[in-house]
């Protein structure tokens, strides 16, 4: 069988203008698994709500780090499946899971292609319903109406495999080269706490305490909280980075209902308060530099730090076309492809 990959990102609107904005927050805000209440309580808060507020602040927000090119994760996305194909020999698709570059286009590319097997590549390092679930699950419904005599096989949670591990650690320490900085942050995306015990195949292990996401259980194969803490944990180790000179945040959190803590914003602006001068943040949960990283993060981050008195606050960028990166995630599929 003819074999390709699917890498899939999560999406950007087409451009920065509120219509095109307001069309892919409606898309993604709808899905089940990103806000998982009952469809008519779901639409009633996208469509009856954020949908009448929230486009024009967010494509606001899009216009301050649009790119010429385009949309930077596009772009981003783009450049690193480039390099990948340069380094396999089977063909790579790009597809994300919201927006004009659907999943549906990316496996018809391929099969037109005549492959015949596909490897779903989320391109996360972290299980979590809203990014790698929606994904599959999205990706098997299109094949069961589509493409069924396609064969689908999906990379598992990277988050802790050796190499990568190293890999974003060496990109850390390439970053903080010359600086003199006092703290690093780990910010993660946010989820609220009931996905994380959606999660849990168990359906007893995860309490969000301060011991279950350190505790051994099966649970932790799909829980998005033990793999964010890990990831922090393993970099942490490999930089020999000292007690009390990091800590793992969340940002981005929706809506009224309890999310992962510590939330990002707080956690500047306490390290702020506490006196620290120049930090740095890096941003595991993304492997490409979007508008969470690129605004959120890199400029209001910023804002609410030296508004607290510091001074250095260093952005780590995601691994996004790096050279080490693309050599391991070109590694990764050529070992799929000999198997």
């Amino acid at each position: 069988m003819k074999r390709g990959v699917l890498l899939v990102n999560l999406g950007s609107p087409d451009s920065p203008e509120p219509k095109d904005v307001k069309k892919y927050l409606g898309e993604f805000l709808m899905d089940e698994r990103v806000i998982d209440i009952p469809y008519a309580a779901r639409a009633l808060l996208v469509r009856g709500i954020i949908l009448k507020t929230r486009p024009k602040a967010s494509a606001a927000a899009y216009k301050k780090i649009w790119w010429e090119e385009g949309s930077p994760l596009i772009v981003i996305s783009e450049r690193l499946q480039n390099k990948i194909q340069k380094q396999v020999d089977i063909p790579v698709g790009l597809a994300m899971r919201y927006g004009s570059m659907t999943i549906e286009k990316g496996l018809q590319e391929l099969v037109d292609k005549g492959v015949e097997e596909v490897l779903l590549f989320p391109l996360y390092p972290q299980f979590a319903m809203a990014t790698t679930e929606t994904i599959l699950v999205k990706a098997e419904e299109l094949r069961d109406m589509h493409f069924p005599n396609l064969k689908l096989e999906s990379v598992p949670a990277f988050y802790n495999k050796a190499d990568y591990i190293e890999v974003l650690s060496n990109s850390i320490k390439l970053h903080l080269e010359g600086k003199n900085q006092e703290h690093l942050l780990f910010s993660y995306h946010g989820v609220p706490e009931r996905h994380i015990r959606k999660s849990d195949i168990t359906k007893s292990h995860c309490k969000i305490d301060r011991s279950c996401c350190a505790t051994p259980s099966k649970a932790h194969e799909f829980c998005y909280r033990h793999q964010c803490l890990e990831v922090t944990r393993l970099v942490a180790e490999k930089l020999q980075l000292g007690e009390g000179t990091y800590s793992t945040s969340f940002q981005s959190r929706l809506g009224f209902d309890p999310w992962l803590q510590p939330y990002t914003d707080r956690t500047i602006e306490r390290l702020g308060k506490e006196g620290v001068k120049n930090m740095a943040i890096v941003t595991p949960a993304f492997v490409s530099d979007c508008l969470e990283t690129l605004e959120e993060i890199a400029m209001e981050g910023q804002e609410i730090f030296h508004e607290m008195g510091g001074n250095d606050f260093t952005t780590i960028p995601c691994l996004n076309d790096d050279d080490d990166f693309v050599n391991l995630l070109s590694n990764w599929i050529t070992q799929w492809h000999k198997k």
